[in-house]
């Protein structure tokens, strides 16, 4: 049976990336008249250059290759775009700029933006894959030279010395098998083996291993895998390289962190452990986290056994859940744990009742897990968080208390004299104080105060939705309150509160929750939004919702709304900017602007609305005065930001007369750079995009 030893991360980095990186090159020729080419065009390229990559980098490689990409235009034979890449320019920039000769120390290096990122899609930001080899073997180092130690290993002295300037020797592979049609180039091939065969100077060559279908590499080791499951073939094993942990709860508040191990080192993936003989009691009912935790350290746990965690322990991102108990009674249930280390590189972990015919099942993703720096920890409550409690029981509790209006006004005031400003609230005490407000939902309808002060901290506390653990839980459960409607429907304060809470929340609803919230809206927006409401629209039945303005924000801020859908709602707000006194104040440039947004805050970059609308909805705001127009300018920003994705990017030209729109009304630098380059919005924007500030400590992806 063959042994692994270790797994690198999957990068998404390979022949696809080269192809666009020679993409990007040939479209910068004069041939292409300065212009970058649209999305057809631009796959066209990417298609050709590839041909040429396979062509200029084979044995018998010419000395240039023609490319030529069909024009956009109606003279398509006259339209086209032609250029040539010569062999010296690829060997440049592939060989030297993928594989270059870097040293056994190196790390990848963050770059600034690359042909890579056309595609939009997390490509490693190194594109040297030399570098991203050393960093593997500099990773792997302990584990590596662990098993080569043991007794059957041929490891040479020579490869296990001091040939290179890590800390600990790097340990040199005995051969290299190669997958990938980008490595059917020889050229590369060798140029790999090169460069890590040089990390060792005083060994020889290491030999590269013969594999007749590079193409088919991939496809060829699923079908293996699959037999090896029915019994046939030879299983690939390799055990745990590393021994995990389960952190559990401290004895004292200032003892160490303890954690029981689930999985020892050099443990089977596959083999079921039973830890029986070590109980735990299990939190259900609420919000509960498991803490995990990795070493590679030589040290021999037992399954079961509860160790201290030292500094040799690495943090795995925790898993936060909120487990439900159908059989078992009360709010602990003893359990024992147990555990499966799946081929498939996760670990299954279950909580087995010890009292009743139940079982909770956990699954951890181990691969590509990022330690988080400073270790796992979760937040305390500030001390006066008990009095919170007692101050919202007061006006929400089940107990009938007399409260008078001016008290529950002033819940607000309250609370920041017991917890500080509240915009120094940390994000697990808003979600706390939404816990502890929720429990109270149905007494929101002692008064039109008391619901319109729980709408307003509901969607503060658990705002923008996202962006802790369980916030899709919490978000599921607020959801519930859109079916019961506004009890004190003629309040338009109160109106104005409940729909604030959607817009704040937003971002963690579920696209289908936010198509039940859009049915709420659309048809009172249909008939009020497009201008001065006409008297012959038709009236929707039933209870009459208050508060345009909030109204529109909430429906603005439904990013998982299909394209169509916000075509139309962008189409009425078009015709309340086009109205005569209608642009002064409001919200309409926001919300058009949100709506055509190129980058979208939360939601999936393939619910933008299409170029040709944002340029129509563009070109309006452009045509428009500033000064009258409230947001006018930001919405332009959105509008016109630049992403690198050829789909949803503007024409350069109408970008350019942004910039000088911008210039003229002193708009922010960073504003501008928006829409020249590809930068993050700056945590003021993201508030201004979004509506609403953002909790402290919390940044949108």
């Amino acid at each position: 049976m063959l042994k692994r030893i270790a797994v690198g991360e999957h990068l998404m980095l390979g022949g696809d990336n080269m192809d666009a990186a020679l993409a990007r090159r040939a479209e910068e020729r004069h041939a292409t008249g300065g212009h970058k080419l649209n999305a057809t065009q631009w796959t066209q390229l990417v298609q050709a250059s590839r041909t040429a990559k396979e062509s200029l980098l084979s044995v018998t490689a010419p000395e240039r290759h023609p490319i030529a990409v069909a024009g956009s235009g109606s003279r398509l034979i006259g339209a086209t775009l032609s250029t040539e890449l010569t062999r010296a320019e690829v060997e440049q920039l592939i060989v030297e700029g993928f594989f270059p000769a870097s040293t056994a120390d190196e790390q990848p290096r963050r770059a600034a933006r690359m042909a890579l990122q056309e595609l939009g899609l997390p490509y490693a930001q190194d594109p040297a894959i030399t570098r991203h080899l050393a960093a593997f073997l500099q990773k792997h180092a302990a584990a590596s030279h662990a098993a080569l130690a043991r007794p059957g290993s041929h490891e040479s002295g020579e490869s296990a010395g001091s040939a290179t300037p890590a800390t600990l020797p790097l340990p040199r592979p005995d051969a290299i098998l190669l997958n990938g049609g980008v490595f059917n180039s020889p050229r590369l091939a060798h140029r790999l083996v090169e460069v890590v065969s040089a990390w060792w100077p005083q060994s020889p060559r290491i030999p590269l291993l013969h594999h007749d279908s590079l193409d088919l590499a991939v496809a060829r080791g699923a079908a293996a895998y699959g037999l090896v499951r029915r019994g046939l073939g030879r299983r690939i094993g390799g055990g745990a390289a590393q021994a995990l942990y389960i952190g559990i709860r401290a004895e004292a508040e200032n003892s160490s962190p303890r954690a029981v191990c689930v999985i020892p080192r050099g443990h089977d993936e596959g083999q079921t452990l039973d830890l029986t003989e070590r109980p735990f009691t299990l939190m259900v009912g609420q919000p509960v986290q498991f803490p995990l935790f990795s070493t590679t350290a030589d040290r021999l746990d037992r399954p079961g056994e509860i160790v201290e965690v030292t500094d040799t322990f690495h943090p795995l991102p925790p898993l936060h859940t909120l487990l439900r108990a159908t059989h078992s009674k009360g709010s602990t249930v003893p359990v024992h744990l147990r555990s499966t280390l799946t081929e498939l590189g996760t670990l299954e972990l279950w909580c087995v009742s010890n009292v009743a015919d139940e079982r909770w099942r956990l699954e951890f993703d181990l691969r590509g897990a990022a330690a988080r720096p400073g270790g796992t920890v979760t937040e305390s409550m500030p001390a006066s968080f008990g009095q919170v409690r007692e101050l919202v029981d007061r006006v929400y509790g089940p107990a009938p208390r007399t409260v008078e209006p001016r008290e529950v006004k002033k819940l607000g005031d309250t609370l920041e004299a017991a917890l500080g400003p509240r915009d120094s609230w940390s994000v697990p005490l808003l979600r706390e104080l939404w816990g502890t407000l929720f429990a109270g939902a149905k007494r929101r309808r002692r008064s039109d105060v008391h619901e319109r002060v729980f709408y307003r901290f509901i969607g503060y506390g658990l705002r923008p939705g996202f962006g802790y653990p369980l916030d899709d839980w919490r978000c599921g459960q607020t959801f519930q309150l859109l079916t019961e409607n506004v009890n004190f429907h003629g309040e338009t304060a109160v109106w104005n509160e409940f729909w604030i809470m959607w817009r704040r929340i937003a971002g963690g609803l579920m696209a289908e929750q936010q198509q039940a919230v859009w049915r709420v809206l659309e048809p009172h927006l249909a008939r009020r939004v497009p201008a001065r409401m006409s008297k012959n629209a038709p009236r929707p039945k039933g209870i009459q919702p208050e508060g345009l303005d909030e109204m529109v924000r909430t429906a603005a801020s439904l990013e998982h709304l299909e394209p169509p859908q916000k075509v139309v709602f962008g189409k009425w707000i078009v015709a309340r900017l086009r109205s005569p006194g209608e642009t002064a104040t409001g919200p309409w440039a926001w919300a058009l602007g949100r709506i055509g947004a190129r980058v979208p805050l939360y939601g999936s970059g393939h619910r933008t609305v299409d170029p040709e609308q944002a340029t129509e909805w563009l070109t309006l705001l452009l045509d428009l005065d500033w000064r009258a127009v409230d947001g006018g300018a930001f919405a332009a920003v959105q509008l016109a930001r630049v992403t690198g994705d050829r789909t949803r990017d503007l024409d350069p030209e109408l970008r350019v007369r942004t910039v000088a729109a911008l210039t003229a009304t002193k708009a922010p630098e960073r504003w501008l750079r928006l829409v020249t380059e590809i930068v993050p919005l700056e945590a003021d924007d993201q508030a201004r995009a979004l509506g609403d500030t953002l909790p402290v400590g919390l940044r949108l992806g």
